[in-house]
């Protein structure tokens, strides 16, 4: 995981704003190294270690109802690239045109097995097809649909230096985000003015501070939190 040079990024991303946080990360590049080649060790033993549960998994939201396995919404990434992110589906199969794209709890939308599975974070478990491949890391900031990107004020544009990651400090802080939007009448709108924001505190300060065993700690944390 090496960052391109100043002069070859985006225009969106070669902005005042992003620079102190490229200029930090520019001095961390072996850290960085050390990232992606975690990603890669990792993510590959863990999808053949993990294989029995992923077929478990998709045999009962197969049987649970009807539609794929996967769900491969469009998100943002690293240069701001689109990507289709893997998760296992835990919504009925027209759930993007019946609601938000970001989900309150007890949404309607959600399967029977689909509960279970987003309790444990195990919808999330397949994007180890992700990490491996590259479009996205351990611990990063979530990736954010397009519709939100759009919404990203100028210097959260740095958090796309960057994978997108399958947790982070911010992920831990808002584990129960479901929860803090269910008053609300527009979700969208206090997602992008209200959750949004603060989500990005932690992620940008992440950023500016950025280490491998930092990464380590979160993503320990990140099971105890899940486990809790």
């Amino acid at each position: 995981m090496i960052l391109k040079p100043w002069d070859e990024l985006p225009d969106d991303l070669r902005i005042d704003q992003v620079r102190p946080y490229y200029e930090a990360l520019k001095k961390k590049q072996s850290s960085l190294i050390c990232k992606r080649i975690f990603d890669i060790v990792a993510s590959a033993f863990l999808l053949v270690t993990l294989s029995p549960v992923f077929l478990l998994i998709a045999l009962a939201i197969k049987i649970d109802s009807p539609g794929p396995v996967f769900y491969r919404q469009e998100r943002v990434t690293q240069y701001g690239k689109h990507f289709r992110i893997f998760k296992f589906r835990s919504m009925v199969t027209n759930a993007d045109q019946i609601g938000s794209q970001v989900t309150v709890s007890g949404d309607s939308r959600i399967t029977n097995v689909g509960h279970i599975i987003r309790d444990f974070r195990l919808d999330e478990l397949c994007q180890l097809i992700d990490i491996f491949r590259g479009t996205m890391t351990f611990v990063g900031t979530r990736p954010e649909v397009p519709k939100y990107v759009a919404a990203y004020t100028p210097e959260m544009m740095a958090t796309l230096l960057v994978p997108a990651g399958v947790t982070s400090e911010a992920s831990i802080a808002y584990k129960d985000e479901a929860q803090l939007l269910d008053a609300a009448e527009d979700v969208d709108k206090v997602y992008i003015e209200q959750v949004l924001p603060e989500k990005m505190k932690y992620n940008l300060d992440a950023l500016m501070n950025f280490s491998f065993l930092g990464d380590l700690s979160i993503m320990v944390r990140t099971v105890f939190a899940v486990i809790k």
